[in-house]
């Protein structure tokens, strides 16, 4: 009696990339259309040296106008000066936050502006920003020093 023995093939092991490469194009098109809901930031205008104003250009004609600035040295201390006045220093963004709002409160189209050591951490600047943005305070400048 003869056995029979089919003929055998050889197994192939390959991969079926094609699944793999749809779940890549759906990966990417997901990325791609969130991205722009995930940035993350403070809304600030930053001034641009060639058209920057001097703060008795943005007082104009209004001689009530009165200058709220905040400043953050280098090892993050708090400041806050308002119209001139002697700078209070040792606050904290608590003390910051009230002092700004209340001035806001008398005169609420004065500028508010933060100003940092050029050694200032920038994470100290954007927790003041932030704090300011959360407080309410839609318009915040940027102080900085004119090249010569």
């Amino acid at each position: 009696m003869a056995v029979y023995h089919p003929k055998r093939r050889k197994m192939t092991a390959e991969i079926n990339v094609v699944p793999y490469i749809d779940v890549m194009l759906v990966l990417l098109i997901i990325f791609m259309v969130t991205a722009p809901f995930v940035t993350q930031g403070v809304d600030v205008d930053l001034p641009e040296m060639s058209n920057a104003k001097t703060a008795q250009e943005l007082a104009g004609d209004n001689t009530q106008a009165s200058f709220i600035i905040v400043e953050v040295d280098k090892s993050g201390n708090l400041g806050v000066s308002v119209n001139n006045e002697e700078m209070r220093r040792g606050l904290s963004i608590t003390d910051i936050i009230i002092r700004v709002k209340a001035e806001l409160q008398i005169n609420p189209t004065s500028p508010v502006a933060v100003g940092g050591d050029a050694s200032t951490p920038y994470s100290e600047i954007v927790l003041v920003l932030d704090e300011l943005s959360r407080a309410g305070v839609d318009k915040v400048g940027l102080l900085t020093d004119l090249k010569e």
